[in-house]
């Protein structure tokens, strides 16, 4: 027997009304999965999120087999004009902080570094970033940044249809 609820006609407005204001205060966050491997490489060379995301969750993942003390990886995003500085100053840092010069406030997210068969997850706001301004990912264990590299982009409000992932070419 189904059942059938009945919502006075004067609850409709109302529902509808408080689902459109509970929907443009919710915080969206928007996921992407990228993997490095044993050949230095990302399987992705840009990575897009929407203006509508107010947060990312980023998965990354090492398909390799090497040891991260031997052919470990990380993703890190900063402005494109920081890489190579942010590469250089990681060297320093050394592996027990994960190759990223700590508390460096040109770092806007960074995973921990990661052997083959690994997994990590990070979770980072958008308020720093602006759609239009070149960012880049990186690795920045040390001698990879130069082909581990990728463009991450913010796309801008109204324009086309955001793409989570390129693979690639």
């Amino acid at each position: 027997m189904k059942t059938y609820l009945w919502f006075p006609a004067i609850a409709w407005p109302m529902t509808l009304l408080l689902a459109g204001y509970v929907g443009s205060v919710d915080a969206q966050t928007c996921h992407l999965n990228i993997e490095a491997n044993d050949m230095m490489q990302y399987n992705a060379r840009t990575l897009h999120v929407g203006p509508e995301c107010t947060d990312v969750e980023l998965t990354f993942r090492h398909v390799g087999k090497e040891d991260a003390h031997v052919l470990g990886h990380d993703w890190v995003l900063a402005r494109s004009s920081d890489v190579n500085a942010l590469a250089n100053a990681g060297i320093s840092a050394g592996f027990d902080h994960g190759y990223v010069p700590p508390d460096d406030p040109r770092v806007i997210a960074a995973t921990r570094v990661i052997g083959g068969g690994q997994e990590t997850v990070i979770r980072f706001s958008t308020t720093k970033l602006d759609p239009g301004v070149d960012y880049s990912f990186f690795c920045s264990y040390p001698g990879h940044t130069p082909t581990m590299r990728g463009r991450f982009q913010l796309d801008k409000p109204g324009g086309a249809a955001p793409r989570q992932m390129s693979g690639l070419p």
